[in-house]
């Protein structure tokens, strides 16, 4: 499957068409941003990693009954994903209390909250992507009743399968965000799972093994995003 037109270029992967109107290229790419974009950096193998760890999450999902997009994998960097009409809003599931949760409400870091806190946002990067709930949803349109009840189904049920994939191999699931959209009137996850959009913690050290290496400045940012597909089992070569 060839892509053809630049569809859509976001702050690390790139979204093109193909000659099926059904289907779409993720291009994974180097680029690490943080402050909604201000600072953005290139780290070597890092579209390649996040691409096949991606796969590799979709597929375990998949697997467990949660519909996804993901379709192929292409290249070190490409997928091949059906197309989606995305919702406006982003599906955030708290393990334990980190960034802005902390800031927010000033509880400890790491605090574990039982049950698990499940969040939506707008995703609107010129308002900060707010934070709104069900009742915006319905209201301005955004998502309806039914599939607000399904987006809420299926990333709880995504949390439980990552949390148990993760925990065996001795991770911290902390928190983690999904974007979901509907492929012929059926809710499918799609954008995609991996350390740039969940937070992960080594269940010893609790040292940080996600992007917030970056956006905190700890260094070896590629270093922990491989550590985490090699526990993983992840074929990255």
């Amino acid at each position: 499957m060839q892509k053809k037109a630049e569809l859509y270029r976001g702050k690390a992967k790139t979204v093109y068409s193909t000659e099926n109107p059904d289907l779409l290229v993720l291009e994974f790419r180097n680029d690490t941003s943080a402050l909604d974009g201000e600072r953005i950096e290139q780290f070597d193998r890092k579209g390649m990693i996040n691409n096949k760890f991606n796969y590799f999450i979709m597929t375990k999902l998949q697997e467990a009954g949660i519909p996804t997009q993901m379709e192929a994998l292409l290249s070190d960097n490409e997928a091949l994903v059906k197309k989606l009409e995305m919702m406006p809003v982003e599906c955030v599931v708290r393990n334990r209390a980190a960034g802005s949760l902390v800031k927010r409400l000033g509880v400890e870091e790491g605090m574990i909250l039982n049950p698990p806190l499940f969040d939506l946002f707008l995703k609107d990067d010129a308002k900060n992507d707010p934070m709104v709930n069900e009742s915006y949803c319905e209201t301005f349109g955004w998502v309806n009743r039914e599939n607000l009840a399904r987006l809420r189904k299926l990333t709880y049920k995504a949390n439980e399968v990552l949390s148990k994939l993760f925990s065996d191999v001795d991770l911290i699931l902390v928190d983690f965000k999904l974007e979901f959209g509907l492929f012929k009137g059926e809710v499918v996850l799609g954008d995609e799972f991996s350390p740039d959009g969940a937070r992960l913690w080594d269940k010893e050290t609790l040292n940080k093994m996600d992007k917030d290496r970056y956006r905190q400045s700890l260094g070896g940012l590629i270093e922990a995003y491989e550590e985490v597909a090699n526990r993983l089992g992840v074929k990255l070569d």
